[in-house]
């Protein structure tokens, strides 16, 4: 891809299926199924307490994507002890147009079930979809492109795109630049911390 704004081939595939060897002292292989990563809009949760007050909901944006991991030999524990997904965001830069903005998380999972579909996400608050389009709603389209690598031991197993070509964060352009300034969030940062437990991997506590 000579250039991330050129229109690419879409990948026809729900998913992809990556099988390598992970240098480990197990010496097991890792097969991940990984789909496309998906984004929409969700308010911020209202909770009863002691004392309700008055205010009206804000838009976060929610991405995610659904995993499926499976080791051999499977280790007794029938979990992958820890993976790291990698997130890179491209959004549109409100400073310049026709350019855009590279964000990036990283968030490390911990106890993840093998052979059960389960969801990694990363959210952008209220205030920095306001920063990046003047407005607390639409931040859907503030994004470009949403990628995602998933390492275990180190070693990359899969890679997803909703869009262009897997890797687009590794190109070099000059309508793309990286910047800390809109922070990404995992989803223990969120007021969503709590909610639909089950269906997320759990964030480890060392890397929040």
């Amino acid at each position: 891809m000579n250039t991330l704004l050129r229109k690419s081939v879409s990948i026809t595939a729900s998913a992809v299926i990556t099988a390598l060897s992970i240098g480990s002292a197990l010496g097991q292989a890792a097969k991940v199924a990984s789909d496309k990563p998906e984004f929409e809009e969700i308010a911020s949760p209202m909770f009863d307490g002691t004392k309700n007050k008055v205010f009206k909901p804000k838009n976060w944006l929610e991405i995610e994507a659904k995993l499926r991991i499976s080791l051999s030999p499977e280790p007794a524990s029938k979990t992958c002890d820890r993976i790291t997904v990698k997130w890179y965001i491209a959004v549109k830069n409100p400073d310049k147009p026709g350019t855009m903005l590279l964000l990036t998380r990283d968030v490390e999972h911990v106890n993840i079930p093998l052979d059960e579909d389960i969801f990694c996400s990363i959210y952008l608050s209220p205030s920095s979809i306001k920063r990046l389009i003047g407005s607390n709603v639409g931040g859907k389209g503030a994004v470009e492109y949403v990628g995602y690598e998933v390492l275990i031991n180190g070693e990359k197993v899969a890679q997803e795109t909703h869009k262009g070509t897997a890797g687009w964060w590794n190109a070099v352009s000059g309508k793309i630049s990286r910047t800390d300034s809109v922070p990404v969030l995992n989803k223990m940062e969120t007021p969503f911390s709590q909610m639909w437990w089950d269906r997320y991997a759990e964030v480890s506590a060392e890397r929040r």
